[in-house]
């Protein structure tokens, strides 16, 4: 039996910060924080590029945008982690309420808050 990614990457990760001691640091709104942060550097890297340019990064733009996804999962990872939220269930569940709130049937190439309006 092997290992799902998850929980191989949470063991890998809180090793690295057990190494360090920084469990200490590593309260629930720290790691939030931490992890927008991340995510505000990732999206720096889009800002004033058009839809196009967006979509075909240079491969030194795109090895510094995976930089910063691997930040933000690593973050949230740790969150996770902190908090005792299963990553797997808690996507898995999430899919199945998106696919309720969103039918396919209904969303199909459209934009989401022109067809779910809130009544």
């Amino acid at each position: 039996m092997t290992k799902s990614f998850i929980p191989e990457l949470t063991a890998q990760v809180n090793d690295f910060v057990a190494e360090r001691d920084w469990e200490q640091f590593h309260s629930p709104k720290n790691l939030a924080m931490a992890m927008i942060v991340e995510a505000a550097e990732l999206v720096e890297h889009f800002q004033w590029l058009t839809q196009q340019e967006s979509a075909a990064l240079n491969v030194q733009k795109k090895s510094a945008v995976a930089d910063e996804l691997a930040d933000v999962l690593v973050y949230l990872v740790c969150l996770a982690d902190r908090l005792e939220i299963n990553l797997e269930e808690a996507v898995l569940l999430k899919m199945r309420k998106n696919r309720a709130k969103y039918p396919a049937d209904k969303a199909r190439g459209a934009r989401i808050p022109e067809v779910f309006k809130p009544s």
